[in-house]
């Protein structure tokens, strides 16, 4: 069976993976969510990430972060453009979540990545998920 929105999927397992506390969480791969796997990494949102052959396919086991007694470090995390509503931005009215707190993640004809990062290359994009 196919699946409609495998970015949505992603943000879904590490939610809920973060709410049940586990450890680490394995989710198929593409080039797209290594990316995402990637700025989560250096955003310091996830310990660390790495992608492995299973079974012939590739998967990103992302290992979740946690501060102080098991609280989670992503507190939220959310799906913006859908395949049935795509949302783009402008490189001049590119979202800030939380006043700054949180991070956009955009894939812009640069790549993916951050909207601070966007803001300094000068490029809009497609708003891909929020996370705080």
């Amino acid at each position: 069976m196919t699946m409609t929105d495998p970015i949505a999927d992603m943000l879904t397992r590490i939610r809920n993976a973060s709410t049940a506390k586990k450890d680490r969480v394995e989710i198929p791969a593409s080039r797209t969510k290594v990316e995402i796997a990637r700025i989560l990494d250096s955003e310091g949102y996830i310990k660390r990430h790495e992608v492995i052959k299973k079974d012939n396919f590739d998967v990103i086991v992302v290992h979740l972060k946690y501060k102080g007694d098991r609280g989670e470090v992503i507190s939220g995390i959310k799906r913006i453009s859908t395949p049935g509503l795509r949302v783009y931005a402008r490189k001049d009215g590119l979202p800030k979540v939380l006043g700054g707190l949180g991070i956009a993640i955009l894939s812009t004809s640069k790549g993916v990545m951050t909207e601070k990062e966007a803001r300094a290359a000068g490029v809009g994009g497609e708003v891909m998920c929020y996370v705080w």
